[in-house]
């Protein structure tokens, strides 16, 4: 039996949280993808994986649309195997990847693998030189037939379906530029999709090997695929680990990793960080009171890592230049784990570039 704490250990060691120094090229995290979403999103999560990104370029890393169609950064020189792992196992799966886009199509007799080929290919046409998102979807607006699009109260404008617009964005070559809102896509430079994207990019192992142990219903509600797909292509070098009463598998060459890792150090971890992606919620936090605090309906919270735990939550103010953190404790927290707070938080404005005002720790 394994319990929580190995687990998580296990997770922190494998996501490289508790290192201070790396490279884009020794950071496990993109081999999966590190999700861009908010102000403390992709260069945050990287930052406290202990990579430099004070000198970023798009020359070394690449954002796309992929898992569950939000943007996830990537060293830009994996894309060719990225987009082949990201692509849907089947066409069943592609259908529940693209949601309610599917019920039309189906209708009309349309495959789903085949309108995600069509979309990439009129996307495709469509972005020669970079296009702001919004000229894109006008334009497809125009060029393809009614069941793949929709009307959109909130613009009182025809669109087409969102998931397979997104989705379909790398199958066409396309990815987003680095910090535009709203997103401009463009053309891939010499874009050449990988055959097969290897056991590295593979997705189902990449999970296994950062969030693992785990379960072919996580690593599916992960992607918004199909859990008898995940099920197809489990991978055969794996172990049995029971953690909490529920059978998991881990691949086998981290066994060792799972027994004796340590997870060490303190980190303030943004809304959408990969340790907080795991889709076994009850295992990261166990009291429902505070996983709901953690992950609510909307405007999600950081989270306070320290030694292995989530111990709390952390939103950041800004008022003119004024820049707090608030923290909110889930237990008392001692003055050592105050002091390594306070210094993360000040990591973090550093990053932001804005003066630290204070750290407010509620109570």
């Amino acid at each position: 039996m394994v319990d929580r704490r190995q687990v998580m250990n296990f997770r922190v060691q494998a996501q490289q949280l508790d290192r201070d120094h790396g490279t884009l090229a020794d950071t496990a995290v993109l081999d999966l993808g590190v999700q861009n979403t908010g102000p403390d999103g992709a260069r945050w999560a990287l930052a406290v994986r202990g990579v430099d990104v004070t000198t970023l370029s798009d020359g070394e890393v690449i954002l796309l649309w992929t898992v569950r169609g939000a943007p996830h950064l990537y060293r830009r020189a994996d894309v060719a195997k990225v987009v082949a792992a990201v692509e849907p196992f089947s066409d069943a799966d592609a259908g529940k990847r693209i949601y309610d886009a599917s019920k039309p199509l189906k209708a009309a007799g349309i495959g789903n693998l085949a309108a995600l080929d069509e979309v990439a290919a009129r996307m495709r046409a469509v972005v020669t030189t970079p296009t702001v998102k919004g000229e894109v979807s006008g334009r497809l607006a125009t060029l393809l037939p009614e069941p793949y699009l929709r009307f959109c109260r909130a613009c009182d404008a025809t669109h087409l379906y969102e998931m397979p617009f997104r989705l379909a964005a790398a199958r066409a070559g396309l990815e987003l530029q680095l910090d535009t809102s709203p997103p401009v896509l463009r053309r891939i430079t010499g874009f050449a999709k990988a055959a097969a994207p290897g056991d590295r990019f593979d997705l189902i192992r990449a999970y296994l090997r950062l969030l693992g142990p785990a379960t072919p219903k996580h690593v599916a509600d992960y992607l918004d695929a199909s859990v008898r797909d995940v099920q197809a292509r489990w991978p055969d070098d794996v172990i049995e680990v029971p953690v909490d009463g529920e059978v998991r598998s881990l691949l086998a060459a981290d066994e060792q990793a799972l027994v004796s890792a340590a997870g060490a150090g303190t980190r303030l971890l943004g809304p959408f960080d990969l340790f907080l992606q795991a889709k076994d919620r009850a295992t990261l936090v166990p009291d429902a009171a505070r996983a709901k605090e953690l992950w609510p309906t909307l405007g999600r919270p950081g989270a306070v890592l320290v030694d292995g735990d989530l111990v709390g939550t952390w939103r950041p103010r800004k008022s003119g230049r004024t820049f707090t953190v608030t923290v909110q404790p889930w237990h008392r927290f001692s003055a050592a784990t105050r002091t390594a707070v306070t210094a993360q938080a000040e990591r973090l404005a550093a990053h932001r570039r804005v003066p630290l005002g204070g750290v407010d720790f509620g109570s």
